[in-house]
């Protein structure tokens, strides 16, 4: 091709090359007669010695001047030297697709780019038509570009080109024409695949409208699903519904097992919601374990509670990370469109703002929106900057729930319970703020003080003479997850003087679900001498291996098992096995929550070691405990 395209580029440009190449001779031939008559006029004319100087000076100039065009013409075109090298490097170019094409639309020549492109050898193609390999719908289209090229104009297409291995390739061509010796005798056709920019712009916009991870639409393409959808629900007079879902402890299993599988956990989450959808349904995950559903067939509000419990359960069924069952629950907001002004934004705040009432009320449950509610979030954001101003000022003050033996009826421990003295909202339950704490993360302050309070109110009630006996408190997720908290116990234990077996630590049993390093943390907290019990027996993962394994001193029976023990069988039944289980493990029982002389008979004929409730003593300050120690 080099040589063809070179060869006719030679013979349009011989006769211009021609006279290029005579015009310096030419002219060095003027100078040099020039110059010489110029001296010959200095010697006759000029008589001035001075002057014939300053002539001889012009006229050797001149004659340099006709020396360096002597040598211009001899010296060889640059641009020509550098045809043959263009045209072989764009032949063997990868980087720009081109093709020779004559007057009949035949391949004459295609270079690597082309041949890589199309998936043709370039043998293969030379001689063949190009329209053999243009899809039919495109052909006419070329047809026209050619034509245009064959009329000395530049044209652009867009067209599609059939690869060999069969698939379409979107190409925009430029079609431009190829003269020589002042007529068109073929076409330079040059390529870009759109396909590769297509396919780079879709990716584009999956990335900006999906999660990369569970594939799922995120909150961007959710709100316009959701304004789209509510416009059409306005037009049809139909409701629709959002669930604002948010995974309960879920920054435990990324604890626990790390994020790689906490990713695991959340792709199951996301195949199990796309699992129950209906055609008029859409499932978006919004950030972190946080997802939202718009239902689009739903009747009534109480439809929609319904559904969302169903969700929920799906949701509980046991997953398995690291041949470990896991059990996750979740907690719902739920909004409808029955105010007509609200859009889009309004309803996902609303649905935000219910989803943060159902955690606020004990998690693994769905709340519906109600237009009385204040705005919570603000309200949240302010009781946060309260607490943490109320921990700098020591606004926090613990009561003391007795503890007594079944059998003898003596007061056997306390379990320490932590209240806010709010300057203004007065004394606060631990509902109303933990929560709150646990999620920004100042229940380790408030934890730290609450042990350090515990273990020095009951020094003091030792060096007072009063019987001694142990204090127990409850540990907080974020403060177990800590490496160093047996080293804490310890500095605690050594600045307030407690010897540890005055100290009992109650975990629940979700912190369970680290094997590894319960283990190591639990061994580390026993070689203190320090108890542990486990609280809320019952309600968690339930698993009896941890209560094999690991160092447990004492289990407490959930309140709600000890509720209905004289009206529910299965759950009277479920205390009496809990406690001939444990017992069988040597491991203590206490009941929490007795509130009546029955449930209190029940436990005992049972043989359950310990109770506590309001039956004998509500949660009472520091001064009550000693009191009823003093009374005995």
């Amino acid at each position: 091709m080099a040589r063809r395209i070179e060869s006719g580029m030679d013979q349009k440009q011989q006769p211009r090359a021609y006279l290029l190449a005579q015009l310096p001779w030419s002219i060095s031939a003027g100078i040099t007669v020039l110059s010489a008559t110029w001296i010959a006029f200095s010697f006759l004319v000029i008589s001035d010695e001075r002057y014939r100087w300053a002539s001889w000076a012009v006229a050797a100039s001149l004659l340099l001047t006709a020396v360096i065009l002597m040598f211009k013409r001899h010296s060889p075109n640059p641009l020509h030297n550098y045809h043959t090298a263009l045209i072989d490097t764009l032949i063997r170019s990868e980087a720009v697709p081109l093709a020779v094409l004559n007057r009949d639309a035949m391949v004459v020549e295609m270079n690597e780019a082309s041949s890589r492109m199309l998936g043709y050898h370039r043998n293969d193609v030379i001689g063949e038509p190009i329209m053999r390999m243009v899809d039919p719908g495109s052909r006419m289209e070329l047809q026209e570009a050619l034509e245009e090229a064959m009329d000395g104009k530049t044209h652009q297409k867009n067209i599609l080109i059939t690869h060999r291995s069969g698939f379409p390739l979107e190409l925009q061509v430029v079609c431009a024409p190829l003269h020589q010796d002042g007529e068109v005798i073929g076409a330079l056709m040059i390529s870009q695949d759109l396909s590769d920019r297509k396919r780079n712009m879709e990716r584009i916009r999956y990335m900006a409208y999906y999660d990369d991870m569970t594939g799922l639409p995120n909150r961007t393409l959710f709100q316009m699903k959701l304004t789209e959808s509510l416009s059409r629900a306005k037009e049809e007079e139909r409701m629709i519904g959002i669930c604002y879902l948010d995974l309960d402890r879920f920054k435990l299993v990324n604890a626990s097992f790390g994020r790689e599988f906490g990713d695991m956990l959340l792709m199951q989450v996301a195949e199990r919601l796309n699992r129950g959808l209906t055609g008029d349904d859409y499932v978006a995950r919004m950030e972190g374990d946080e997802f939202a559903l718009l239902l689009g067939g739903i009747q009534s509000e109480e439809e929609l509670i319904a559904r969302s419990r169903d969700i929920m359960k799906t949701i509980e069924e046991p997953y398995e990370l690291k041949g470990f069952p896991v059990h996750i629950t979740a907690s719902v907001g739920l909004v409808t469109n029955l105010v007509e002004q609200d859009d889009g934004y309004t309803l996902f705040k609303k649905a935000d703002i219910a989803l943060v009432k159902a955690k606020e009320s004990g998690k693994n449950d769905c709340m519906l929106y109600s237009e009385t509610w204040s705005n919570s979030s603000f309200e949240r954001l302010k009781l946060q900057h309260e607490m943490y101003r109320a921990i700098q000022r020591n606004e926090f003050v613990l009561h003391y729930q007795p503890q007594f033996d079944l059998v003898s009826g003596k007061m056997v421990g306390v379990e320490a319970l932590v209240r806010w003295k709010h300057p203004v909202r007065g004394l606060l339950s631990p509902g109303t703020f933990i929560p709150l704490a646990e999620e920004s993360g100042m229940i380790v302050q408030i934890g730290d003080w609450v042990l350090q309070e515990a273990c020095r109110q009951n020094k003091e009630w030792q060096d007072a003479g009063l019987p001694p006996m142990p204090v127990s408190v409850n540990l907080s997720i974020r403060q177990f997850l800590q490496h160093d908290l047996a080293r804490r116990i310890a500095e605690v234990l050594e600045t307030t003087g407690l010897e540890p077996q005055y100290l009992d630590l109650e975990i629940t049993e979700s912190m369970t679900i680290d094997i590894g390093h319960i283990s190591r943390c639990l061994l580390a907290i026993t070689d203190l001498g320090v108890g542990i019990s486990v609280d809320d027996f019952g309600t968690g993962y339930s698993s009896f291996h941890y209560l094999k394994n690991f160092p447990i001193d004492r289990l407490k029976i959930d309140r709600s098992f000890v509720r209905d023990i004289q009206q529910d069988p299965s759950d009277a039944e479920i205390v009496a096995a809990i406690i001939a289980m444990a017992h069988n493990l040597n491991i203590q029982v206490i009941a929490e929550g007795v509130e009546t002389e029955g449930q209190m008979e029940f436990l005992r004929k049972h043989q359950c070691d310990e109770m506590q409730g309001y039956f004998w003593s509500p949660p009472v300050p520091s001064e009550n405990i000693e009191q009823m120690l003093k009374a005995g």
